[in-house]
């Protein structure tokens, strides 16, 4: 791979400095924050418990306190998913991660997933939204209808994966996502990304950002 023309600096700014593990501690969480500011990440990544104290943390940082949504499994219903992120935006979440109901697009019910990324579009307010589609589940042709809809709907980024699930970001996908949602909507590529080639692999696809618990790793292999 050709070295990268863009600085440390600017490869931080792809990344969304992610911690969701569920036994994740408060100073676990105080220390992704403090790695967050001094590398100038674009957002910390959590569990909705977090979300109050990583926005405190961050406060005029900069970095963007970022909120899982219907995480890792979205199948809770949309009027739950906008409660959630609503909650979660009143307490200080900038970016809402949302995860899709994968069940209704195995099964073709597409008017279901479109009120399911309405709804939580319509709670975001000012917040941006991505929409994590669970892209090891998906064929090629459902990946492509879901971010169809995602882009109608009128969510700021699709995402490929929790990381949660049977596999992560792939190459192909990103540019999948990218060629589907074309140059202007974000697609973000989450879900083992763990070294600086992976990171520009992803990027040089089409990824416009990125979700790693690697960042500092990444950055400083740079």
């Amino acid at each position: 791979m050709s070295k990268p023309s863009f600085t440390r600096e600017e490869l931080a700014s792809y990344i969304d400095h992610t911690l969701l593990k569920p036994e994740a501690s408060r100073a676990q969480i105080k220390a992704v924050c403090d790695e967050a500011k001094q590398y100038h990440f674009a957002s910390v990544c959590v569990n909705p418990c977090w979300i109050s104290f990583v926005a405190e943390e961050l406060k005029e940082s900069g970095v963007a306190p970022c909120c899982v949504i219907g995480f890792p499994l979205g199948a809770a219903m949309p009027s739950v998913k906008a409660f959630e992120a609503q909650e979660a935006i009143a307490a200080g979440a900038k970016e809402i991660d949302m995860v899709i109901n994968v069940g209704a697009v195995k099964s073709q019910e597409w008017d279901l997933v479109r009120e399911d990324i309405a709804a939580v579009n319509k709670a975001k307010g000012n917040a941006r939204l991505k929409v994590i589609i669970e892209t090891c589940l998906l064929t090629d042709e459902e990946k492509v209808r879901v971010c169809e809809l995602a882009k109608e709907v009128g969510a700021d980024f699709v995402k490929t994966s929790t990381g949660f699930s049977t596999g992560g970001a792939t190459a192909h996908d990103v540019a999948l996502m990218r060629e589907t949602v074309g140059p202007d909507m974000g697609v973000k590529a989450s879900g083992g990304i763990r070294t600086l080639e992976d990171a520009l692999t992803m990027i040089e696809a089409g990824a416009s950002r990125l979700g790693a618990s690697a960042g500092v790793k990444i950055v400083e292999a740079l």
